[in-house]
């Protein structure tokens, strides 16, 4: 579904350049859910806007369903850490503006827009203002707006980042069922380790920038999971400590990736592109 071959990018302006991405190779196949982590500045963020067609690469190529990627595109969707809904529209209306936006005629678009609403719980919301909602639930819409789409991807960069403790675990958990349910291709960037283990099929760690694929920990806990309440807690906490550990390590040549499920190591599968 996505690939990255070669791909590096370098920012350039006034002040100097920096390189941000170097030689990223990477396959994520249709369906799958993977988390990236790394330090900050180590181009996360930055992957993200190119697979999303927001900035070319320097070198290399990023693809999307076997097609080169290189503007915005209806099928791929990103969600940021921020919901930026229009303060003047309502809950459903926000929801609505991808039908709009892309000037989709046909009906139905209000029906699909109430029916995710009805999954993250806001059904009874939707007449109501961004500024009546907490920022737990306008992240909710947010996810709505992104899913309006309908896409083939679905692009996160530490959506949950600004929430507490609490409902940064509800979302989290929420995610989940969603990603079950709809299964778009999900490419998820945060700093919470526990995050990346508890919703990702895979788990990619950068280098320090510039950023490279330093290590890829393949996640084989059974869904649904829970930080806090599930018979694999011991393998959700084997996982984490072992990222844990790569992130607290100088950076060193990329190793072999790395498979779990329970104490059982086996190969790392290559997923369709």
């Amino acid at each position: 579904m996505i690939r990255l071959s070669g791909v590096s990018h370098t920012f350039r302006g006034r002040s100097g350049t920096v390189e941000a991405l170097r030689n990223i190779n990477l396959a994520v196949g249709e369906g799958e859910f993977v988390a990236v982590i790394g330090r900050s500045g180590c181009g996360k963020s930055t992957l993200l806007r190119l697979i999303a067609g927001l900035i070319t690469p320097t070198s290399g190529e990023v693809a999307v369903a076997d097609s080169r990627v290189t503007k915005p595109r209806r099928d791929i969707s990103m969600m940021f850490q921020r919901p930026a809904l229009l303060p003047w529209r309502s809950v459903l209306d926000n929801v609505l503006l991808p039908a709009e936006i892309f000037g989709w005629r046909e009906g139905g678009q209000r029906e699909r827009a109430m029916r995710l609403l009805d999954i993250v719980g806001l059904t009874d919301f939707h007449k109501r203002q961004p500024h009546e909602l907490s920022g737990g639930m306008q992240q909710r819409v947010a996810l709505c707006r992104a899913l309006m789409q309908q896409p083939k991807v679905m692009l996160m960069d530490e959506p949950f980042s600004a929430l507490d403790a609490l409902t940064r675990q509800e979302l989290s958990a929420e995610l989940q069922r969603i990603h079950m349910e709809l299964g778009a291709t999900t490419v998820f960037v945060t700093h919470s380790i526990d995050e990346a283990v508890l919703l990702a099929d895979r788990v990619v760690v950068l280098s320090a920038r510039p950023g490279r694929l330093r290590r890829v920990v393949e996640v084989n806990i059974p869904r649904p999971r829970s930080l806090g309440h599930n018979a694999h807690l011991e393998e959700v906490a084997q996982v984490s400590a072992e990222l844990h550990e790569l992130l607290l390590t100088p950076d060193g040549p990329p190793a072999a990736p790395i498979a779990h499920h329970g104490d059982r190591p086996h190969g790392v599968r290559t997923p369709a592109s």
